[in-house]
C-alpha cells in the first residue's frame, strides 16, 4: 500500500480539484444491443497518423524547416520547445 505524500497543490488548484470531483458524472452512452466493441487502436487508426516535424519560430510564427513539409489546412498541432538557451 503506499503512502499519500504532501499536498503541494495551490489552494486554487486545491479548490477547483474539489470543483470537478463534485461534478455529477455523466451516465453511461446508451448503445443498440447488437453493438459491437471496437478497440482504441481501431478508432485511432481511422485517423492520420501523428507526424514529427522540426520548425523555427519567427515573428511568433511557426515554420516547419523542411520546405518539403506540407500541412493541411486546418491541421491540429502540437508544438514542443526546448528552453531557451
Amino acid at each position: 500500500m503506499t503512502i499519500p505524500g504532501t499536498d503541494e497543490r495551490s489552494p486554487g488548484r486545491r479548490a477547483r480539484d474539489e470543483q470537478i470531483a463534485a461534478e455529477v458524472q455523466l451516465p453511461p452512452l446508451e448503445l443498440p444491443p447488437d453493438t459491437s466493441p471496437s478497440s482504441v487502436e481501431a478508432h485511432l487508426g481511422r485517423r492520420h497518423r501523428p507526424l514529427a516535424v522540426a520548425g523555427v519560430v519567427e515573428n511568433g510564427l511557426v515554420r516547419p524547416l523542411d520546405p518539403a513539409v506540407k500541412l493541411p489546412e486546418h491541421s491540429r498541432v502540437i508544438i514542443v520547445a526546448s528552453e531557451a538557451t
